[in-house]
């Protein structure tokens, strides 16, 4: 790419969102509004109804409080995120997604981490801060925006001032991810699914493909294609993540076509080989494996397949591990 094309994506200014938002006084007001949702969740796209407020659960499995399963400096996210000192990962469990293939079922679908309350995980966020890292990545955050914003904001008035990063599924909605318009710098969502069947077959979501689209959009509008700071690192805009998986390949072509088109050929994305079966994948189960047609890693074809649709969309800033140059 040339010079001029990566300059126009750099920001030498930088401050995080949510702390304007404190100055005003409008992050508090943010977080009554985000409580509010709790009484009849309608967080994510489950709209399970359930009363979260008084502690009861839906789909997610998580009441009240947060449940938080890990939190630590992540270096195997992207360059961009974790430069030298690692991306401050915290890891919520729950999920409103049922992945089959599922590579943190321990943590998704068992929820298994320890309850914490807004102080608590407020004093996470700062811990993550005080160990140097470049930003705070909440993974899995859409079923607990409201716990999230609680913490926030009391981490903010002790002191945080990292990028947030908001790593999901790409299954949120849009009334949800407005909660948080001024407040992440970064979004980071997943685009798994083209086709309705495909999605309800893998993660029992059909309305997954439009709830990712509209997701998508919504948090392009907020903050824009991906910028960087001065020294590389992410600092606010959308990085998309495409998992390529076994056999989809006309799914991947149709999602890179719809980024270029209808959000911006300007999109950042991080085009996945990682995929591997885990989970509900390949157990034994009936008369074989319940999902044999992805129970293998992508093979290198479909990987080199789903590279050329990513270039022939129209896309160009591609993540730089292994499968190109980063912008």
């Amino acid at each position: 790419m040339t010079a001029h094309r990566s300059e126009a994506f750099r920001l030498d200014a930088f401050e995080p969102a949510y702390l304007s938002l404190l100055r005003e006084g409008r992050l508090a007001e943010r977080v009554e509004a985000a409580r509010g949702a709790l009484e009849a969740c309608r967080l994510c796209p489950r709209g399970c109804g359930a009363n979260r407020r008084e502690g009861r659960t839906g789909t997610c499995g998580i009441g009240r409080r947060a449940v938080v399963s890990s939190a630590f400096p992540h270096l195997g996210e992207e360059g961009c995120l974790r430069g030298r000192r690692g991306s401050g990962t915290v890891f919520l469990a729950g999920c409103g997604l049922r992945c089959v293939f599922c590579q943190n079922a321990d943590v998704s679908w068992l929820r298994m981490g320890e309850e914490l309350d807004a102080e608590d995980l407020a004093a996470v966020f700062l811990a993550l801060q005080a160990r140097g890292c470049h930003n705070l990545n909440l993974v899995t955050p859409s079923h607990v925006v409201p716990q999230v914003l609680e913490a926030l904001l009391w981490a903010a008035e002790g002191g945080l001032h990292l990028p947030v990063v908001y790593n999901s599924g790409g299954y949120d909605t849009a009334s949800t991810l407005r909660l948080l318009d001024g407040v992440v710098d970064v979004y980071l969502p997943d685009f798994k699914f083209w086709r309705s069947g495909t999605a309800e077959r893998y993660a029992a979501a059909p309305d997954y493909p439009e709830r990712a689209r509209a997701a998508v959009a919504e948090m392009h509008r907020q903050v824009g294609p991906l910028r960087f700071g001065p020294d590389g690192l992410a600092r606010r805009g959308v990085l998309v993540r495409h998992l390529v998986m076994p056999g989809l390949g006309e799914e991947s072509a149709a999602i890179f076509d719809w980024l270029a088109r209808e959000v911006s050929p300007d999109t950042y994305v991080n085009v996945m080989g990682q995929y591997r079966p885990e989970w509900r994948v390949g157990l034994p189960g009936g008369g074989g494996a319940p999902f044999a047609e992805i129970a293998r890693r992508p093979r290198p074809r479909e990987m080199d397949e789903a590279l050329e649709s990513f270039r022939r969309a129209g896309l160009w800033r591609l993540d730089g591990r292994g499968l190109g140059g980063a912008a």
